[in-house]
C-alpha cells in the first residue's frame, strides 16, 4: 500500500510540475528552482575553474568566447523577440577554455560553459566550434540539467524538492547537484539520456545559425567525433548520444529549419 501511496504521490507531483521547452515545446519535470538551480551550478562552476588550468593560448581562448558571446546575443534577441525573456532570469553567462585533452565540453545552468582544449582539434575552426558551444548552450537552455535533478528527486527521494532534501540531507543535495554535471566524486553519475541529446542536436542547430554560422558544418564535424573513437569507446561527449546514423538523419532532418534562421546573415 505504502508503495502504491509514494508511487501516486510522485505521479501527482510530475503531473503539475513540468515547463516547456523553449523552440521544441516539449513538456520536461520540473521539480527545481531556476534560482536554486543556477546558484548551485555557479558554485560547482567556480569548484570546477579552481581545479583545472585555464589555457594560456590567447587566440584559442579568444575563440571560445567570441563564439559563446555570439550564441549568447543571438539566443537573448530571440528570446526577447518571443517574449520569453523570463527563460533567461538569473543567466550569468561565461565562456572558458580550459587545458585538458579531453575532447569534451559542458554547459550549466545559467550559461557558465568550458570547452576542453582536447576537442579544438575536432572542430577544427571556429564554425566547428560554434556547432560544439551551440550544442552545450543547448542544453542550458532546455534546463536539461533541472531535468535531470527534478528525475532523480522523483525517483530517488520521493518528489521532494531539492530545498527540502537540502534541509533534511544537505549531503544527498549536494552529491546530487555535483552529479548532474558530472563535477566532483560523483562524476557522471546523471549524464544526459538520449531524448535529451537529440533535443540539445536541434537546438544547437537554430543557436549557431541564429549566431551567423552555417548549420551544415555540423554533421562534418559529428562525423569527425565519431571518428575519434577509433573503433573502442567513444570520447565522454559522445557517451549518452545517439548513434552516428541516427544523429546524421536527424541533423539532415532539422537542417531546413535551423537554415531557415541562417539566410541572411
Amino acid at each position: 500500500m505504502y508503495k502504491k501511496i509514494t508511487a501516486f504521490a510522485i505521479a501527482s507531483v510530475m503531473m503539475v510540475a513540468c515547463t516547456t521547452v523553449p523552440i521544441t515545446g516539449r513538456r520536461q519535470l520540473s521539480l527545481v528552482s531556476d534560482a536554486e538551480m543556477q546558484q548551485q551550478s555557479y558554485a560547482a562552476y567556480d569548484q570546477f575553474l579552481s581545479e583545472h588550468k585555464l589555457s594560456r593560448d590567447a587566440q584559442a581562448t579568444a575563440m571560445v568566447k567570441r563564439v559563446g558571446q555570439r550564441i549568447q546575443r543571438a539566443v537573448e534577441q530571440y528570446m526577447a523577440a518571443n517574449n520569453m525573456q523570463q527563460e533567461l532570469a538569473g543567466f550569468d553567462w561565461e565562456f572558458n577554455l580550459v587545458q585538458d585533452e579531453q575532447v569534451n565540453a559542458f554547459a550549466m545552468a545559467g550559461g557558465k560553459t568550458v570547452v576542453y582544449s582536447g576537442i579544438l582539434p575536432v572542430a577544427q575552426n571556429e564554425t566547428g566550434l560554434a556547432v560544439v558551444m551551440g550544442h552545450e548552450i543547448a542544453h542550458a537552455i532546455a534546463k536539461h540539467g533541472n531535468e535531470r535533478m527534478s528525475q532523480a528527486l522523483a525517483q530517488q527521494f520521493g518528489g521532494q524538492t531539492l530545498s527540502a532534501l537540502a534541509g533534511a540531507q544537505p549531503g544527498a543535495a549536494s552529491s546530487l547537484i555535483m552529479s548532474v554535471y558530472g563535477v566532483g566524486s560523483q562524476l557522471g553519475m546523471l549524464k544526459y539520456g538520449r531524448n535529451q541529446e537529440s533535443e540539445a542536436d536541434r537546438l544547437g542547430l537554430i543557436f549557431m545559425a541564429m549566431a551567423g554560422y552555417d548549420p551544415q558544418a555540423a554533421v562534418p564535424f559529428w562525423k569527425r567525433m565519431e571518428a575519434q573513437g577509433g573503433g573502442q569507446a567513444p570520447p565522454e561527449f559522445l557517451s549518452t548520444h545517439p548513434s552516428a546514423g541516427t544523429r546524421q538523419s536527424d541533423l539532415q532532418k532539422w537542417m531546413p529549419e535551423a537554415l531557415q534562421y541562417y539566410k541572411g546573415k
